[in-house]
């Protein structure tokens, strides 16, 4: 049984939306846009991610026996709204950027199209996913860039709420991690699934030597074994001693962890477990992994800062109407003026110009009317942003789902190629591309 969406929602939006059904504006064809007016933290680039779980939202969109039931006993709209929403489905259409996409200031990451009534109502919900997702798709993103050809692990679910967590090993993923310990996330979503035991696992057993036998035991010789719940170096030697020099792994979770890892990538050799490789998991962030380059660590396994968005909780979205049509029917453009709050009027179409395979600017033809959009045909020398997601209501299942995330993951990989050197930096600076409005 599917559980509704409807009511993950602000009142504000249903407020709208009663007022609109009663002066007759609710019928309006309108265009919302969802945009980041910045980059979180200064940030070079941002990943676009959650879109496929958004249109999962969308599909569970319906105000079902119970929301209804929940509006009227709160009065939150009159009875002629209630009965709007009882038979409410999506009709419009969406176009955005692909889940996996690059994104930079004012890119029409979204561009939701419908009544005014259908469309205003979704806001609150595609904010709430794409906000969170993002946010994480961006840390992970830099934390897949410092790690370099290095493995990647998520294991943040402790340090997040139940289903944010799901959500966070979805994105992670996405954006170059290889596996999480998040076993809701793989079943879901099909992603790699890894763990082995904590200090708990350890600290149980009698002595540290059991706990390895125990271990090796239940998961084989090439499993990897936590070594600093007491002395590090000695829970080395009992390692190798237990495993022998076939044992797969060690994983370090505390420490300087630089000088650490290399006492013990010396020590393993010295015992001769060559092979042996070190996973480092203590409080890492993108600059720690980067920290990390020239050390002997072969995987990394993150938590705390890569669900939390390593400082960026928000991606900082925005959802904002930029095109209505007017009494008589016409096409306006529409745009907010506040103070630092600015928004850009009009339909949008965007595209990434590239020299030679780089990418150089995020290019945005703004059309005032309706039916003036510029298409690939206009850039020969770009490319594309925006794909159909949702056509009269009729959602793309291609973006949904364990394949939908896959394609996600094989996009970000593919696009992150075309960014210049500078955008690699993890340092506080403007966005590597600069928007670039050109009127269609």
């Amino acid at each position: 049984m599917t559980r509704s969406t409807a009511l993950l929602t602000d009142r504000y939006e249903l407020t709208m939306i009663d007022g609109a059904l009663r002066d007759g504006t609710g019928s309006r064809r309108s265009v919302f846009e969802l945009f980041g007016r910045r980059l979180p933290g200064a940030r070079r680039f941002g990943v676009v991610a959650g879109t496929g779980r958004l249109l999962a939202a969308l599909r569970d969109f319906r105000f079902d026996d119970d929301e209804l039931r929940y509006l009227r006993d709160e009065k939150v709209v009159s009875p002629e709204t209630v009965a709007f929403l009882e038979g409410y489905r999506f009709t419009g259409t969406i176009r955005g950027y692909r889940e996996g996409e690059l994104y930079f200031p004012g890119s029409p990451i979204l561009t939701v199209e419908g009544t005014f009534a259908e469309a205003v109502v979704l806001e609150t919900l595609a904010l709430s996913i794409l906000n969170h997702d993002s946010a994480v798709a961006n840390a992970a993103a830099r934390m897949s860039i410092a790690a370099g050809d290095r493995p990647l692990s998520e294991m943040g679910s402790r340090r997040a709420a139940e289903y944010s967590a799901v959500a966070a090993a979805r994105a992670a993923y996405i954006t170059g991690f290889g596996a999480t310990s998040n076993l809701e996330a793989g079943r879901t979503w099909g992603i790699p699934t890894m763990g082995t035991a904590a200090h708990a696992w350890t600290l149980l057993h009698d002595t540290e030597e059991e706990a390895f036998r125990s271990q090796i035991e239940a998961l084989g010789v090439k499993t990897t074994l936590l070594i600093d719940t007491y002395d590090i170096r000695e829970g080395v030697a009992t390692a190798v001693r237990v495993a022998g020099t076939e044992l797969g792994g060690v994983r370090i979770d505390s420490g300087d962890l630089p000088t650490v890892a290399a006492e013990v990538r010396a020590q393993l050799d010295a015992l001769g477990a060559t092979g042996t490789k070190i996973t480092v998991t203590s409080d890492l962030d993108e600059f720690a992994i980067a920290a990390l380059a020239a050390s002997p660590v072969d995987a990394y396994g993150v938590g705390t800062s890569v669900v939390t968005g390593s400082g960026a909780p928000t991606a900082g979205m925005v959802y904002k109407l930029v095109a209505r049509q007017d009494a008589a029917g016409g096409w306006v453009a529409v745009a907010k003026a506040s103070t630092d709050k600015a928004s850009k009027g009009g339909r949008k179409a965007a595209f990434r110009t590239l020299d030679e395979g780089t990418a150089t600017s995020e290019l945005i033809a703004v059309s005032d009317g309706f039916e003036a959009v510029q298409t690939a045909s206009d850039h020969p020398d770009a490319r594309a942003l925006q794909v159909t997601l949702v056509e009269n209501g009729e959602i793309d299942t291609a973006y949904e789902g364990p394949d939908g995330v896959q394609a996600a993951r094989a996009h970000h990989a593919r696009v992150r190629e075309e960014l210049p050197v500078k955008a690699l930096a993890l340092s506080r600076s403007d966005p590597a591309l600069p928007t670039v409005y050109i009127d269609a």
